[in-house]
């Protein structure tokens, strides 16, 4: 087991035994334990077992020693096991209720007996969470909201985890005897942020073998439908994914037809008849005749050809659109005068500047943090870890501030690794949009990322000027996650989103597309128009660890949806004209 995974583990530990009330000594153990661990890299830690060290690690002792251990050279842990099981799995569930923590969790299962989310809801609904000490009626409000909102989030899943899923099975159909193409179509094929379920278009002629393949796939817990050339699956996270098996020659119209979106087809459509031509999921056809276009598909003799998608725009004088923009937006016109921008790609990309470390509440270190950038071809890294105010997240002091500071210059010097690690914080904005450190020490950083992460319940007008203030502040480099919003999580607090990209635009401030998939923040949507004023923005991963850093990917399908072009992304420059932008020559 990795040293990430052995941290979840330890912390997992410390929320089960939170929820059975014990010991806060006990329970603050592992949660230092797992701050410990966080704090070394994974060869340090696989030194300390093999030497048998691990117990000259501050706060640790022989029990703590002896399950990391366990862990390390196992992979499971059978405290942890059996600690699991004497935990009811409705109250692990209630921790997915924003406002509720294991503390809060026990109350309310000592007091009313509540084991899961739906007696939650009923006792809500009886109001007698709010007549208890410590809750009130505007938590109670909280918790039926959260509970409402997991239900309505419930039937949707990110895209980042939708397309992990996607990806193998569209590779093991293409790898199957008689397929000549597959691939994943719908919302996920354009890159929405969300998924309702999954789409896969196979041209083959082993249906049957397809079919077999499909329903038998690991992770399977039901075959919802299962038919001549279509079935359905449902996985154990709810998610459903849909196969469609075509001929070879409707398997373009078929992959486009199922990509959409509902407004991009239809404006096809109408284009098609324009044409005298009739378009759908079974070819492009003449339109003239009676019968449907599935019978006039079979007219094989008057179907326009196209071996790929390129060939299908083509047919009706329009240049090839990519999936991310078929979205009604004006993507049609665009191609219709080979307007379309050259859109921002992954290897654009030179780096990016929104990373924590250990420093606060990463789980790498500055280290483990810039090989990982460099493993990924990375020309630069900024660490940007928490500032004081976000106690919950381990915000450093201005001395420690200053040392992460130090400890970076010296990495630079030390030619260590050939990516270069720039200074930075992400600062807090405080509520009355006043910056959490004080100019002299924004003044010793590189660049300075300004971000809301208390007072999310202020009014628009509030928020709106808390933010612009903040983007006025001269040490402002880069606005994080514009509106908080968590998707299937938590809703964006409000805020009036054209003043502020007016206010960064005028200050010269770049505003951020927050590649977590759990963000992907500011949304996709108000990008295009942004650019076109002049905004300028910068793709950030807000990684945690080093996998955190792959998310950039995420992050780029959203600013390829906003219609955005590599001039339009800032870390996109090379080195030398990314510090020339940060005013660092």
């Amino acid at each position: 087991m990795t040293k990430n995974e052995i941290i979840d583990v330890l912390e997992e530990i410390g929320v089960l035994l939170e929820l059975k009330g014990e010991n806060p000594f006990k329970i603050r153990a592992y949660q230092s334990g797992a701050r410990a661990l966080a704090a070394i890299e994974e060869a340090e830690l696989a030194r300390l077992i093999a030497a048998e060290e691990l117990g000259t690690l501050k706060g640790f002792g022989e029990a703590l020693v002896q399950k990391v251990t366990e862990l390390h050279q196992t992979g499971r842990l059978e405290f942890f096991e059996k600690l699991k099981a004497t935990v009811a799995p409705g109250l692990i569930e209630m921790l997915e209720i924003p406002g509720l923590g294991p503390k809060k969790i026990k109350i309310l299962n000592e007091r009313l007996g509540i084991a899961s989310i739906a007696a939650l809801a009923e006792a809500c609904g009886a109001g007698s969470v709010a007549e208890l000490d410590g809750f009130g009626a505007r938590t109670q409000e909280k918790i039926l909201a959260g509970i409402k909102n997991r239900e309505a989030y419930g039937r949707r899943h990110l895209w980042w985890e939708a397309n992990e899923i996607a990806e193998p099975i569209a590779k093991g159909l293409r790898a199957l005897r008689g397929v000549s193409r597959a691939e994943a179509a719908g919302s996920l094929r354009r890159g929405m942020e969300t998924v309702g379920d999954l789409d896969f278009i196979v041209a083959g002629t082993d249906v049957a073998g397809v079919v077999a393949w499909f329903t038998s796939m690991t992770g399977v817990v039901e075959v919802t439908a299962r038919g001549e050339t279509k079935a359905s699956v449902r996985f154990g996270s709810g998610l459903q994914a849909d196969l469609r098996i075509v001929p070879e020659d409707q398997y373009i119209f078929a992959l486009h037809h199922f990509t959409g979106s509902k407004d991009h087809n239809v404006q096809m459509r109408k284009r098609a008849l324009a044409r005298g031509l009739s378009l759908s999921e079974w070819g492009l056809v003449p339109a003239a005749g009676e019968g449907t276009a599935k019978e006039k598909a079979a007219l094989v003799g008057n179907r326009v050809a196209a071996k790929d998608e390129t060939e299908l725009f083509g047919a009706l004088g329009l240049a090839y659109v990519t999936p991310e923009l078929r979205e009604g937006l004006g993507e049609i016109e665009a191609a219709e005068i080979n307007q379309l921008p050259r859109l921002v790609e992954l290897q654009d990309i030179r780096g990016a500047f929104h990373n924590h470390t250990t420093a606060s509440d990463g789980k790498a270190t500055l280290v483990e943090m810039a090989a990982a950038a460099q493993a990924l071809g990375w020309e630069y890294l900024g660490i940007a870890d928490h500032s004081k105010s976000s106690v919950q997240a381990n915000g450093l002091a201005p001395e420690r501030l200053l040392k992460q500071i130090a400890e970076i210059r010296a990495l630079n010097n030390s030619k260590q690794f050939t990516t270069h690690v720039f200074a930075g914080t992400e600062c807090d904005i405080l509520p009355d949009g006043s910056l959490d450190f004080d100019d002299s020490l924004l003044a010793q950083l590189d660049y300075v990322v300004v971000s809301v992460h208390s007072a999310f319940s202020q009014s628009e007008s509030v928020m709106t000027a808390r933010l612009v203030r903040a983007i006025e502040h001269p040490r402002t480099t880069m606005l994080g996650h514009l509106t908080g919003r968590l998707l299937l999580r938590r809703e964006a607090y409000a805020v009036d989103h054209e003043k502020v990209i007016d206010a960064a635009i005028a200050n010269g401030v770049l505003i951020e597309l927050n590649a977590s998939p759990w963000r992907l923040d500011m949304d996709w949507r108000l990008w295009r128009r942004a650019v076109e004023k002049g905004l300028r923005c910068v793709i950030n991963p807000d990684a945690h660890d080093v996998d955190g850093l792959t998310h950039l990917r995420a992050g780029v399908s959203a600013a390829r949806k906003g219609w955005l072009s590599p001039h339009h992304v800032v870390n996109c420059l090379p080195l030398a004209e990314m510090e020339r932008f940060l005013g660092l020559e």
